[in-house]
Protein backbone atom coordinates (compact mmCIF):
# COMPACT_ATOMS: atom_id res chain seq x y z
CA UNK A 1 0.00 0.00 0.00
CA UNK A 2 1.86 3.06 -1.02
CA UNK A 3 1.99 6.15 1.26
CA UNK A 4 -0.83 8.25 -0.14
CA UNK A 5 -3.55 5.48 -0.43
CA UNK A 6 -2.65 4.86 3.61
CA UNK A 7 -3.85 8.41 4.15
CA UNK A 8 -6.18 8.09 1.84
CA UNK A 9 -7.53 5.01 4.42
CA UNK A 10 -6.94 6.87 7.65
CA UNK A 11 -9.03 9.99 6.03
CA UNK A 12 -12.30 7.68 5.64
CA UNK A 13 -11.88 6.19 8.78
CA UNK A 14 -11.70 9.00 10.55
CA UNK A 15 -14.54 10.35 8.52
CA UNK A 16 -16.20 7.57 9.50
CA UNK A 17 -15.44 7.88 12.87
CA UNK A 18 -16.63 11.58 13.31
CA UNK A 19 -20.23 10.61 11.61
CA UNK A 20 -20.77 7.74 14.76
CA UNK A 21 -19.52 10.25 17.02
CA UNK A 22 -22.08 12.40 15.91
CA UNK A 23 -25.10 10.07 16.09
CA UNK A 24 -23.94 8.85 19.51
CA UNK A 25 -24.13 12.22 20.22
CA UNK A 26 -27.33 12.69 19.53
CA UNK A 27 -28.71 9.45 20.92
CA UNK A 28 -29.48 9.37 24.71
CA UNK A 29 -28.76 5.91 25.09
CA UNK A 30 -25.10 6.30 24.29
CA UNK A 31 -22.72 6.16 27.23
CA UNK A 32 -20.80 9.39 27.73
CA UNK A 33 -17.40 6.82 28.27
CA UNK A 34 -18.39 5.39 24.93
CA UNK A 35 -18.18 8.56 23.37
CA UNK A 36 -14.86 9.96 24.68
CA UNK A 37 -13.43 6.44 23.65
CA UNK A 38 -14.33 7.14 19.98
CA UNK A 39 -13.11 10.58 20.38
CA UNK A 40 -9.79 9.76 21.43
CA UNK A 41 -9.78 7.40 18.35
CA UNK A 42 -10.29 10.09 16.28
CA UNK A 43 -7.48 12.34 17.38
CA UNK A 44 -5.78 9.24 17.56
CA UNK A 45 -6.16 8.77 14.19
CA UNK A 46 -6.08 12.65 12.99
CA UNK A 47 -2.59 12.38 14.27
CA UNK A 48 -1.54 9.69 13.04
CA UNK A 49 -2.68 11.63 9.08
CA UNK A 50 -0.37 14.65 10.39
CA UNK A 51 2.32 12.51 11.34
CA UNK A 52 2.73 9.90 7.80
CA UNK A 53 2.05 13.69 6.05
CA UNK A 54 5.01 15.52 7.16
CA UNK A 55 7.32 12.43 6.49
Amino acid sequence: MSLGSHITELRKKHESLAAEVERAARSPATDDLEIARMKKQKLRLKEQIHRLEQA
